[in-house]
């Protein structure tokens, strides 16, 4: 059992690539010139995968090192600098069309349509914080139960563009719809394009990482918010869970820290921790679900598995919540997995 303690969090703070300084005077905020060197080593990756795939020979049988060092090295780290970059303009005002480089330019190679990414974060699941009008919602499914979970991923992979434009057309986001729609349309017409002529290429620079990123989407937002309060499923606290001390944060830029995240979207990045320091108290009045040393892909592996125990030796028991024991965390976990009923899943 995991004793309450005086709780010491893993803080990821923001490196200063040299490499990147130049880009400091462009930067809203200069913590996030690590962006900036990002965006510089997954630009050669996408150079890589350009002249490996499309010029020259054809080197297919490249393709699976290829992707080892996508998924290893990039994607992850891609995606969250994408939602990190969605919240917060990366560029000032003066610099703005920089801003396009992360959803556009990059976006395609690491499985991101343009604006698809930032219509469907923010611009709905920000807006209706995984209640029963989130197309990505988990309140209806049983939420230790993979069946449940394919049908969610299916349902995202299928017909998510077609439900997210209506969500948007319904709520009169129009400008936004627009965005959605040109960036998707010019997305699948390139890609569509460019099967014709090199499909095999395509396949492996284009296709697998969409397939592939949207996938772990799925798995990580099923992950953050498994574990929902039927008596306060409006609350960050009762809708959401969070990870500390984990190496998913310190790759991923505290993406770990989900509670937080929803109790203050343009919060940045590195002060999450602080934020989760400061209000830990409040954490356990709600009685919130932290993990240590887990991030949300093991969290879902976990519960596909039935791997109860994990998950409990993990529990974090915080100051001032409910007394328990592992036994006790079990049921409790196990309550906040269960179906809620509405009309989503």
């Amino acid at each position: 059992m995991k004793h309450q303690r005086e709780m010491i969090v893993d803080r990821k703070t923001a490196r200063k690539p040299r490499y990147a300084s130049w880009a400091l005077p462009l930067l809203n905020d200069p913590r996030d010139v690590e962006f900036v060197a990002l965006m510089l080593q997954c630009s050669a990756l996408a150079v890589v995968g350009v002249t490996l795939f499309f010029s020259g020979p054809r080197l297919v049988y490249l393709a699976p090192f290829y992707w080892l060092v996508l998924a290893a090295g990039y994607l992850d780290r891609f995606t969250l600098m994408l939602h990190c970059a969605s919240h917060r303009a990366l560029f000032r005002p003066k610099y703005r069309t920089l801003n396009r480089i992360v959803p556009w330019v990059l976006g395609p190679f690491f499985g991101q349509t343009p604006e698809a990414y930032f219509a469907h974060h923010v611009g709905m699941h920000h807006a209706e914080e995984n209640l029963e009008v989130d197309l990505s919602s988990t309140m209806a499914f049983q939420r230790d139960r993979l069946s449940h979970w394919l049908r969610y991923w299916g349902r995202f992979l299928s017909i998510g563009f077609v439900e997210l434009a209506r969500y948007l057309k319904d709520r009169g986001r129009r400008r936004l719809l627009r965005r959605l729609v040109v960036g998707e349309s010019m997305y699948w017409a390139a890609v569509a394009a460019l099967l014709f002529f090199r499909p095999g290429a395509t396949f492996v620079v284009f296709v697998v990482p969409l397939v592939t990123i949207r996938t772990l989407m799925m798995i990580g937002n099923w992950g953050q918010h498994a574990f929902v309060s039927a008596a306060a499923p409006d609350s960050a606290y009762g809708a959401s869970a969070t990870c500390i001390n984990s190496r998913y944060n310190r790759r991923c830029f505290n993406d770990g820290y989900h509670i937080g995240h929803h109790l203050a979207p343009r919060c940045h990045w590195t002060e999450y921790p602080v934020e989760f320091e400061r209000n830990l108290a409040e954490y356990g009045r709600q009685d919130a679900i932290v993990f240590e040393g887990l991030d949300f892909f093991l969290v879902w592996v976990f519960l596909m598995t039935g791997n109860w125990s994990r998950l409990a030796r993990a529990f974090v028991r915080l100051p001032g919540a409910p007394a328990r024991n592992d036994d006790d965390v079990i049921r409790f976990l196990k309550e906040r997995v269960q179906r809620i009923p509405c009309s989503v899943g």
